[in-house]
């Protein structure tokens, strides 16, 4: 009896250790896929230049159209509908949040380089030029439950011209 009491203490070790690595995989391949996802919504924001101002030698990022290009470019990649809310057949269980979206260029009257930081996101990056700038989360996935709950998932990227030099 005492046997089976020890292999049944292992074997329910075992299960919530699998448990849990199968959660901690399914948070990495969430976040890798909500990055990749991130880095290519704010490169297709940025492109939405203000046509009329760049024919006058400024780089103006539509705001408009380019957050419109940024939440279209996520829905499209995360199998998300209009709300950010998962499609059926989607990786996702949560809804995507746009937490932060901000665009640094010449029509703030700014010089670059410029020390862009959030202390809120922890971004601290030199731009070099106009920018788009972007932080989306979603919930942790869970398998099991825990006392503790889980930060969200939170991934910025940030999208800039490059002037030569």
């Amino acid at each position: 009896m005492d046997y089976i009491i020890k292999l049944a203490f292992v074997l329910l070790i075992f299960i919530y250790s699998w448990f849990f690595q199968i959660q901690n995989q399914e948070w990495d391949m969430l976040r890798s896929m909500l990055k990749d996802a991130n880095n290519i919504a704010v490169h297709d924001a940025a492109q939405e230049l203000d046509e009329t101002e760049l024919t006058r030698g400024r780089l103006i990022i539509d705001p408009a159209l380019a957050y419109d290009t940024f939440q279209h470019v996520l829905q499209a990649n995360l199998g998300l509908d209009n709300g950010l809310s998962p499609q059926v057949g989607s990786r996702f269980k949560n809804q995507v949040k746009i937490v932060k979206f901000d665009i640094v260029d010449d029509s703030d009257g700014v010089t670059f380089p410029l020390l862009y930081e959030d202390s809120e996101y922890g971004i601290t990056k030199y731009i070099e030029g106009p920018s788009v700038i972007a932080v989306i989360e979603t919930e942790h996935p869970l398998l099991i439950s825990r006392a503790k709950t889980q930060e969200p998932i939170r991934v910025p990227a940030v999208q800039e011209y490059k002037f030569n030099k």
